[in-house]
Formats: C-alpha cells, sequence, structure tokens
C-alpha cells in the first residue's frame, strides 16, 4: 500500500419534485402499508391502503416523522382497509419538506417508511458573481433564497436583498414512495446511502432514480482531492458517464435549497458554474473543514450510513494528475443498486447515523482546489 494511503486509512478510520422519467415503485409485498400512487395532485385525496388481515390481531397506527423521528402525527388506531391520509393527518397538508409515514403494528415499527414528499416549487434563487481565491476568476455565487440571504453574506448583498420578495410556493399535490437506500459497490468495498429528500427531494429522487436504472453501473471514481489548498480532506468524485469529469444523463435539474451541510460521508451533487447544471455527477466528503465552503453551493442530498472504511479507501488511492485529482487507476462503481431502508423510530428515527472521521490526513499528500464541477 502506498504510505500516503496508509497514513489516510490509519487517521481516518481512528476518525417540489419536478416530473423525472423513474421506474415504478411499490411497498414490499408484506407491509401493512401502501399508498398506490406516486403522484397525487393536491385535487385529490391522499390514499393509503393498509392489510388489516395480516395483522394478526394487533394494533396498527400510522406515525409521522421528520427526519430526526419527532412526532409529528399519528392517525390513532386504523381500523379501515382504506384511509384519506390528509383527514386522518392534517399535519401533511401543511408539510414544507418531506416527512416520512411508519406503520406501527403492536408498538413497533415495522417495514420501511413511506416518504411523502410535498410537492412545492423552489423559492426565487438569488445569485450574485464573486470572484475565486485567486482574484482574477468570476464565479456565480448563490447568495439567497426568496427573500432570505445566505450567510455569511456582503454588505451589497444586503443591500440588494432590501428589495427581494418572499416566494409563495403553493401546495400542487404529494410524491410519496417506500423508502429505500443506495448501495454504491466499488472494486474498493460498498457505501450505503440514505437519502435525504427533506433537504433536497428533487436531487434526492434524481440519484434514486439514475442508481435504480443501472446509470451507474460500471462508472469510476474519475476525481480524488484528498486534501485542499489548506491542508484539509476535501472529496472523491464519480457519477459520469465518461469518466472525464464533462459527462451526464443527458438533462440537469434545478438546484434546491439544502440545509445538510457538506461534511464526511455527506453527498452532494457536482456542477457547472451555473446552479442548474447538475445531473449525476455526485461527490462525497472527507471532512467538515474541507467542505464547509459548499454549503449553500452545492446541493447535499444524502448520508453515507455504512462505509466509512471505503470512502478511506477511496480517498487514498494514488493520484496521477494532482491537478485534476485524476487517480492512477481510477476506482469503478461497479454496481449501484436500491434496499428497504430499515423502518423509523417514533421519537430516535433511522436506528443507524452518518459515518464520521476523528482525524484528518497527513499534510504532505497531493493536493488539488477546485470545487466540484461537471
Amino acid at each position: 500500500m502506498h504510505p500516503h494511503r496508509a497514513a489516510f486509512v490509519a487517521s481516518v478510520l481512528a476518525l417540489t419534485p419536478f416530473a423525472l422519467a423513474a421506474a415504478p415503485v411499490a411497498g414490499p409485498d408484506e407491509s401493512p402499508l401502501s399508498i398506490p400512487r406516486r403522484d397525487t395532485p393536491i385535487t385529490e385525496p391522499l390514499v393509503a391502503t393498509c392489510d388489516l388481515a395480516a395483522l394478526d390481531g394487533e394494533s396498527l397506527h400510522l406515525v409521522l416523522l421528520d427526519h430526526d423521528g419527532t412526532v409529528l402525527a399519528d392517525s390513532g388506531p386504523v381500523t379501515a382497509g382504506e384511509i384519506r391520509l390528509c383527514e386522518r393527518m392534517p399535519a401533511i397538508d401543511a408539510l414544507d419538506r418531506a416527512a416520512w409515514l411508519q406503520a406501527v403494528v403492536g408498538g413497533e415499527p415495522v417495514d420501511s417508511a413511506w416518504v411523502i414528499v410535498p410537492m412545492r416549487d423552489r423559492p426565487a434563487l438569488r445569485t450574485a458573481t464573486a470572484m475565486r481565491p485567486d482574484g482574477v476568476t468570476p464565479y456565480t455565487r448563490i447568495v439567497g433564497w426568496g427573500d432570505q440571504v445566505i450567510e455569511p453574506a456582503l454588505d451589497s448583498t444586503r443591500e440588494a436583498a432590501k428589495a427581494w420578495e418572499a416566494s409563495v410556493l403553493p401546495l400542487g399535490g404529494f410524491r410519496c414512495y417506500p423508502e429505500r437506500d443506495v448501495v454504491l459497490e466499488t472494486d474498493h468495498g460498498s457505501m450505503v446511502v440514505a437519502l435525504r429528500p427533506d433537504e433536497a427531494p428533487n436531487t434526492a429522487w434524481n440519484f434514486r432514480d439514475l442508481a435504480a436504472a443501472g446509470f451507474y453501473d460500471g462508472t469510476i471514481v474519475h476525481r480524488v482531492v484528498p486534501l485542499d489548498r489548506e491542508g484539509r480532506p476535501f472529496v472523491i468524485q464519480g457519477g459520469d458517464p465518461t469518466g472525464e469529469g464533462e459527462g451526464g444523463p443527458g438533462y440537469s435539474i434545478p438546484f434546491e435549497p439544502t440545509r445538510l451541510a457538506h461534511d464526511f460521508g455527506v453527498i452532494s451533487m457536482a456542477r457547472d458554474d451555473d446552479p442548474d447544471s447538475a445531473g449525476s455527477q455526485w461527490f462525497v466528503g472527507l471532512s467538515r473543514p474541507g467542505t464547509a465552503r459548499l454549503d449553500g453551493q452545492y446541493a447535499a442530498f444524502g448520508e453515507v450510513v455504512d462505509g466509512a472504511a471505503t470512502i478511506v479507501d477511496l480517498a487514498g488511492v494514488r493520484i496521477a494528475d494532482p491537478a485534476r485529482g485524476r487517480p492512477e487507476t481510477p476506482p469503478v462503481l461497479q454496481r449501484a443498486y436500491l434496499q428497504p431502508a430499515p423502518p423509523r423510530t417514533p421519537g430516535e428515527g433511522r436506528p443507524d447515523r452518518r459515518v464520521s472521521p476523528v482525524s484528518v490526513l497527513p499534510p504532505d499528500v497531493p493536493n488539488t482546489s477546485t470545487d466540484p464541477g461537471r
């Protein structure tokens, strides 16, 4: 093993939806809960079906949860095979971000939760031209959403924001689907990604859809930046079908105002200067210090909940071209697929959490510091 790689392994381990072509999704046959229609307009009732015959006399509750497991609503005992969710749980109508509908049988959560995404447009995107640290290269910086400024902000942005108006985001309906994790199998090990549709619903759905369709199978990790110019672990990047950093799925997706902070194990979308230019290229952060500046500028949409050693191994490959972050032998993403997510416990959320490091790379690893582009 290359000495830099060995040191890296030791140190870190010691550490509103738009329409997309999608494969059909359905809940597991044995689940007591199903929502037959994926996209339901606000003009029609949001209906769930419950298989009461399979409960063997146990009581069934449906519990609406936020990402952290906070209970937003409880249906009470379900006694009918079909229920209108918004009538039974009015909190659904008030959602401003995705939530999870968990079936609880006899007091225990069973099977994967159902994701309920309110179909709302994004707020107005506010941008300004800024300069990169070299003082020469201009770029488009996202400075706000609607009437809200992204901090830290320049005085010029605060002055411009006085004329910004709040965005009105009417509810158009709901997208509902069973929660699935995305497994990325590489020739260096696997990573399990828990998606965050509560932060970036369109981006999470796009990634899920591409993985389910086999789009990522056989692609490479074409860019590895173990350290930025300040010596902070930065990113590993893949998802380009051409393997050169310029490719995508043939379309672009709108940028979203995610609050998910970049960090070790957080997965986000690479893009060009245009905020709405992301497509299929993803990157995984290697540290909070190295990726904090990406917050608000790139759409973080998920978290690796299993596979810290794989992240470390991928980040420790030999680099042939430090300026581009090009590995000597690019790791291969052999297969990406969906697997049922674990049930969510009311008051607790998922039983797993994002992987996290406790230390950083040694300072002598070759580095680049350009932002994730495509």
